[in-house]
């Protein structure tokens, strides 16, 4: 007799996923950006969140922008985003950028970010980028220990990213790539 398992999967975004992933965000992101970013610099309420989701989901900028979500059950336990390249030194036709991959805190180490990081890859690679890059807080050492052992590698290039306007710190971030085709 064979044990039960997890009902888990990940799937492309619908317009009615905006709460929860708007949710997921304010939660994650208060638990990802702790002691880097001030608390204030960061969205405290779902509902902050909702119209930005709901562009995403309903309006897209470019047909190669998408929002996937984890699932277990019916319940939204992570998300990403995929889109082309944005970055100068990037080609939009060949390279697509995961903007962001993000598990819910009390959801992490089931494999739900294994599964988000291979569907946007599959997606990217059904889009014909041959290359993606991710760009990665210097502070989060798990999420690029994850990546590089999913075989991506930093390409040397870094940024910073002011979280306030009137000269707050800034976050600094690593790039990564892999070759996806």
């Amino acid at each position: 007799m064979s044990s039960p398992t997890a009902d888990v999967s990940v799937r492309v975004a619908w317009a009615d996923d905006a709460p929860a992933i708007a949710a997921l965000q304010v939660r994650a992101w208060a638990d990802l950006y702790a002691g880097v970013v001030p608390a204030e610099a960061l969205p405290q309420e779902p509902d902050e969140l909702l119209p930005v989701w709901r562009e995403a989901l309903g309006r897209p900028r470019d047909a190669r922008n998408r929002v996937l979500v984890a699932l277990e059950r019916n319940r939204v336990v992570g998300f990403a985003l995929t889109s082309p390249a944005a970055d100068p030194d990037c080609d939009p036709v060949a390279d697509g950028e995961v903007a962001e991959i993000t598990v819910d805190p009390d959801e992490r180490a089931k494999g739900h970010g294994s599964r988000l990081l291979q569907a946007c890859v599959d997606t990217l690679v059904a889009d014909r980028f041959t290359r993606a890059v991710t760009w990665v807080a210097s502070t989060d050492d798990a999420l690029r220990g994850f990546l590089v052992a999913a075989g991506w590698g930093p390409d040397g290039a870094h940024r910073e990213l002011a979280t306030e306007t009137d000269g707050g710190p800034a976050v600094k971030q690593v790039r990564l790539h892999t070759a996806i085709a």
